[in-house]
């Protein structure tokens, strides 16, 4: 009796084990993370916001031999965060981890999703936006798109096309970012795709956005998308639609609403545009701007964005994105 009691427990134990290494071995996903994108001599690399400053992640990857991801689409494509949670917790109890921690002041930061295979924009995405206009309300998401080389990050300098346009104006905007291939997916099941979102400012041409039936050419110069400083993982944001969001001109508020003004909401958007095209993880979607766009001042009062001005776009619990106009 004792013999198989003894082997019982060992089986026990065995299989307890194995359970454990199975467990440890499950992937670690973002929830609960903060990213960035820092820009520096070598290029872009992935950063961490922690209570101590912004993890360099490959700065501390090579400073404690931890293997981690290093960019932030890395993340996005399914990378364990286990490492990063590590290096995390080695660089603010460490002393050595001040060397590859970043204050935020000083960070200097590169577009938050720095390659998205798609930029998607949605037009007149809000009642009092389309009503400032003198719009109709969209029978469905009024779509367009930018292209990469209008990211630019968080206090980044943007210079203004002025040989080609004069008419330049601001819109924040909630962004989605995209965490899981959708294609052909459910209102219902749509924010399961999300890894997460980002402040945006869609920057406008508004002489060469109404130069034609088509926004392009209006929205496409080069540092036309600020985006970030972070993205926030999806499941620190309750309700994407219920978010306050402004823009700030040299100080001064110029857009003050929520998110909850929409026309067509985040799971919408998604849905919707994920039965037009294959959503791929690292895509973004600039969701729309609320009313408080100098195009909806009367003419008299249209005073454009210049050179020297500096814009500033919150979206609640996502931060501030600052650029300044040259």
């Amino acid at each position: 009796m004792a013999n198989k009691s003894a082997t019982g427990t060992k089986t026990a134990a065995a299989k307890k084990a194995v359970v454990r290494k199975a467990v440890s071995a499950r992937k670690v996903g973002a929830k609960g993370m903060t990213f960035c994108t820092l820009a520096g001599r070598d290029g872009m690399t992935l950063g961490v916001r922690t209570g101590k400053g912004i993890l360099d992640v490959a700065k501390a990857a090579e400073l404690f031999r931890v293997k981690a991801p290093t960019t932030i689409h890395q993340v996005m494509e399914g990378a364990d965060c286990a490492p990063l949670l590590k290096l995390v917790e080695k660089a603010t109890s460490d002393a050595r981890g001040k060397s590859v921690l970043v204050s935020e002041s000083k960070a200097k930061f590169g577009p938050a999703v720095p390659n998205p295979e798609k930029i998607i924009c949605v037009g007149l995405n809000y009642r009092q936006h389309a009503a400032e206009t003198g719009s109709a309300i969209p029978p469905v998401p009024l779509l367009f798109n930018k292209f990469n080389n209008a990211l630019t990050g968080h206090r980044s300098t943007v210079k203004l096309p002025s040989k080609v346009d004069r008419q330049f104006d601001y819109e924040v905007e909630l962004v989605i970012v995209i965490g899981k291939t959708a294609r052909d997916v459910s209102e219902a099941d749509a924010l399961k795709y999300v890894f997460g979102y980002a402040n945006g400012n869609d920057l406008s041409a508004r002489g060469l956005q109404r130069a034609t039936s088509q926004f392009m050419l209006g929205k496409i110069p080069d540092g036309f998308a600020p985006l970030g400083p972070w993205v926030v993982s999806a499941d620190q944001i309750k309700d994407p639609n219920n978010l306050a969001i402004q823009t700030w001109v040299n100080g001064k508020i110029r857009q003050d609403l929520n998110t909850s003004d929409m026309i067509y909401d985040c799971r919408t958007i998604i849905s919707y545009c994920s039965k037009h095209m294959t959503l791929k993880p690292g895509d973004i979607i600039y969701t729309g701007t609320p009313q408080g766009v100098i195009l909806g001042y009367p003419k008299d009062k249209q005073k454009w964005l210049k050179a020297g001005d500096r814009v500033k776009t919150v979206v609640e619990h996502l931060g501030e994105l600052e650029v300044t106009l040259a």
